[in-house]
């Protein structure tokens, strides 16, 4: 320590350093699959949560969510052995508390993380909300999967921007090792290290990228998956042969026939809409890329929107 520092130290007197204290609290917005599943690893690895919602309805079904998920994995931790499996359970829980009330969320965390609806207002909302109640140094954070962050903290404080950024988790929380760390132009390099540091605690791997249209995942992936639904609509090859093909020939465990059928067709959709209706006109994406297919726009219109409704480009009805 200089010896400046020291005794400004001894005096008692704040003495500004480049990191905030380790991340120990976070509240996480939203007690859906997503928000639960942040939740439940955050408090696996020691960290102090708050989930909050609209409901106790909504808390209750995300406690659910994270007491299914523990038993899974306290069976496999220690499958001859109840009083192990319990006392895992009891300590994530230990670590867990939920509230409806938003001044009681935000009033002392480290961290708030946003899992809610994929909405550009509702997210822009929340987040001016929280900025009015939340201590200065409390790092704000988005899970959005293809929404701008910038935009997202357009309508925070010029100073939160600085602590603002995407931690985009995939889904199931708990089995899937990545995230992405996605930051601004305004983003303090401090926070980033800070959110690396915790996603690490986390047993998280993190990727650092920028906030371009579906960050790194989903920048590849979502041209990917509607290249492969328009060579079965110009006939070029079957569902089938295409995820075949990919499969023995490219090495990946799913075809993307089926990987769209698992993300959900209207997911699809919706992320090729967007992209085409937000982020062409800015150049941060080819128009070509994430042109409209008939064929996905036809079955998401039918409600056939992949293995969550039994049918999509395949069929899961048997």
């Amino acid at each position: 320590m200089r010896p400046g520092v020291f005794a400004a130290a001894a005096r008692g007197l704040h003495v500004s350093t480049p990191h905030m204290k380790q991340i120990e609290r976070i509240t996480v917005v939203g007690a859906g699959l997503m928000g639960a599943g942040i939740a439940q690893v955050a408090a696996d690895a020691g960290v102090k949560v708050v989930i909050t919602d609209v409901s106790d309805q909504a808390l209750d079904n995300g406690r659910s969510i994270i007491n299914k998920s523990l038993t899974r994995i306290a069976r496999k931790k220690s499958p001859d052995d109840a009083a192990a499996q319990k006392d895992y359970i009891d300590r994530v829980f230990a670590n867990i508390s939920t509230t409806t009330s938003a001044q009681e969320a935000a009033a002392s965390p480290d961290l708030i993380v946003e899992a809610i609806v994929e909405n550009l207002k509702t997210k822009q909302d929340l987040f001016q909300r929280f900025d009015g109640i939340a201590p200065a140094h409390t790092i704000f954070a988005s899970n959005t999967s293809s929404l701008s962050v910038r935009k997202i903290a357009e309508l925070v404080s010029d100073e939160r921007k600085k602590r603002f950024l995407a931690l985009h988790y995939f889904n199931p929380v708990p089995a899937m090792r990545l995230v992405e760390i996605v930051s601004t132009s305004e983003t303090s390099p401090e926070v980033i290290e800070d959110v690396v540091e915790l996603s690490k605690r986390m047993k998280k791997t993190p990727v650092r990228c920028g906030d371009t249209p579906g960050f790194i995942v989903n920048r590849l992936l979502v041209p990917y998956l509607l290249e492969a639904i328009r060579m079965v609509e110009r006939g070029e090859a079957t569902a089938e042969d295409i995820d075949t093909a990919m499969k023995l020939g490219a090495g990946v465990p799913m075809g993307p026939l089926e990987l769209a059928d698992f993300v959900g067709l209207d997911t699809l959709s919706h992320i090729a809409r967007g992209w085409r209706e937000e982020r062409v006109s800015t150049g941060e994406i080819d128009a070509k890329q994430v042109e409209e297919v008939p064929t996905l726009e036809k079955l998401v219109q039918a409600g056939k929107l992949g293995r969550k409704s039994g049918k999509g480009l395949f069929d899961y009805s048997s």
